[in-house]
């Protein structure tokens, strides 16, 4: 099992028993409205089982963590990340909190959980990080982490029928705050 600490939080493995939380984050359309349309029950379970297995860094799969408050074990949301490309040791990285636990600076906290441990345990070379245009949280979290603003990729993907213009952010390892 996977355990990261930081000052307020724990970043954990995913459990059977998250299942509820995960399906609930992943429906909540305010967590989606800046990511993707709502995906069907079978397809999260789907998602849910494959992230729950052993992870390793090479396989191009997404390691999901469970984000919780130290003390109350109460569910903040998930991060992690996916190796992108092993040879130039690049993962990109992610995150969803669930709405009662935004604006409190768990995000930027995890984020910096993630990215020092992948540093540390996979010497990553590069973080990259995308936003839709329009998410200012999500921008400023990465900022708040160091990531810089590379470039926006215009239309890059579609919720629902809304052709979405993307930030992509960059994050060298040696740059990390």
């Amino acid at each position: 099992m996977i355990e990261i600490y930081t000052d307020r939080l724990r970043l954990r493995t995913l459990t059977a028993q998250d299942w509820p939380a995960f399906l609930a984050l992943h429906c909540d359309p305010e967590v989606g409205r800046f990511v993707r349309d709502p995906e069907p029950v079978p397809l999260l379970k789907a998602k849910f089982e494959q992230r729950s297995q052993p992870w390793r860094y090479e396989s191009g799969d997404w390691l999901t963590l469970v984000i919780e408050e130290l003390g109350s074990d109460c569910f903040v949301g998930l991060t992690g990340f996916y190796c992108v490309d092993p040879e130039l040791a690049q993962a990109e990285v992610g995150y969803l909190l669930h709405p009662d636990m935004q604006g409190k600076g768990y995000a930027t906290e995890s984020l910096h959980g993630v990215i020092d441990w992948g540093c540390l345990s996979f010497n990553i070379h590069k973080f990259i990080g995308h936003c839709a245009n329009d998410n200012l949280a999500s921008a400023k979290v990465m900022e708040k982490c160091g990531f810089e603003l590379e470039g926006i990729l215009r239309h890059n993907f579609r919720i629902g029928d809304l052709w979405v213009d993307d930030r992509a952010y960059g994050l060298l390892s040696d740059e990390r705050r």
